[in-house]
């Protein structure tokens, strides 16, 4: 489309700009910190290991009623197989997809890990989500590689205790690390060293890529963003363009929100698409419920936390928002932050009474 707006170059974060979100009693231990110096160093745990149970927690019962009513759903429900479409291997989606649960737990970041830093908060870690939200678009790289990159942040500030002067290379590494999986022609590190105006040496990113690799065992390519679920779940509706639109930018707001770091991948992208349906007037019919494995119950909460997240004051000014107001995306931003003003408390009352009974 010819007039619309070019993304605007990723500004690099400042040292003064994550400062000003350090309270002074943070800053009173500021000599305290342990910064990432040397990959000789053994990795210093923030936190002991991740909770067993994960998100949201619910009593055996319910769980087990959750689950009767997905396994009688599969039962009857048919599937249209997509024997055509060779993308979709349809022969070998159900042990891609078993394999891709089954590693979901073991790449998912202690989601209290900020108990165990020193200088940095949540705050600098939304800061640093929105820089590299900026970066990404800048660059134009695939939607994987913001997910992986920002999953190895929250994973590797599990493992390790990072200053503030230091965070913003965690995250241009991680984005270094993940562009290198995914992407068919990978930003040149001088890129990356550009990318911080220059904060940062390139002898100091090549040097964190080894730190990070070295602490989270090489493991990458185990991540599997909701990206790949979502797709799955689209064939309940033919891939809606307006729900598979509107779905991206919820599931995106949810890197901004560290509450969704408990949540498996495969339940967020279940969480965007019944939002994304809720706001278009769809339902979450028995299609849905197979090609998710959730229930419109199991989805409430996060669902939830997502109203309450883009209505929050000054969310729209998020790089999220702006991205997303694009026509290229449908104003999908613009139009998900109205509709929830207008519905919240609606939404929320009615979402309450059907956890209730």
């Amino acid at each position: 489309m010819e007039d619309e707006e070019q993304p605007a170059p990723a500004r690099p974060l400042s040292v003064e700009e994550v400062s000003l979100l350090v309270s002074q009693d943070e800053g009173d231990m500021a000599a305290d910190a342990v910064e990432v110096e040397s990959d000789d160093e053994d990795a210093e745990h923030a936190l002991g290991p991740k909770p067993g149970r994960m998100w949201p927690e619910v009593s055996t019962e319910r769980a087990q009623r959750y689950k009767r009513e997905v396994d009688e759903i599969r039962e009857t429900f048919e599937d249209t197989v997509d024997e055509f479409d060779m993308t979709m291997v349809s022969e070998y989606a159900e042990e891609i997809f078993e394999y891709m649960n089954e590693l979901e737990e073991d790449v998912m970041p202690n989601p209290d890990y900020m108990d165990g830093q020193t200088e940095i908060n949540w705050s600098m870690r939304q800061t640093l989500v929105d820089w590299l939200l900026q970066v990404h678009l800048r660059y134009h790289m695939l939607p994987e590689t913001l997910w992986i990159a920002i999953n190895i942040v929250d994973r590797f500030l599990t493992k390790r205790i990072v200053s503030v002067l230091k965070l913003q290379l965690v995250g241009v590494t991680a984005m270094f690390i993940a562009a290198k999986y995914e992407e068919i022609l990978a930003p040149s590190v001088e890129e990356f060293v550009f990318m911080t105006d220059k904060g940062y040496s390139k002898e100091e990113i090549l040097k964190g890529e080894r730190i990070v690799l070295q602490t989270l065992e090489f493991k990458v390519s185990h991540y599997c963003s909701p990206y790949s679920w979502m797709r799955k779940i689209s064939k309940a509706d033919d891939y809606d363009i307006q729900t598979r639109t509107l779905s991206k930018f919820l599931t995106e707001v949810t890197l901004l929100d560290h509450r969704f770091l408990r949540v498996k991948p495969s339940l967020i992208a279940a969480i965007g698409m019944y939002t994304a349906r809720r706001m278009l007037g769809g339902d979450w019919n028995e299609a849905f419920v197979f090609y998710s494995g959730f229930t419109e119950e199991h989805l409430q909460p996060g669902h939830q936390w997502l109203l309450e997240t883009i209505t929050e004051q000054g969310f729209n000014q998020q790089h999220v928002c702006q991205k997303y107001a694009n026509k290229k995306f449908l104003k999908a931003s613009l139009y998900a932050i109205e509709w929830a003003r207008l519905h919240i408390y609606d939404e929320l009352e009615g979402d309450k009474m059907n956890l209730e009974e």
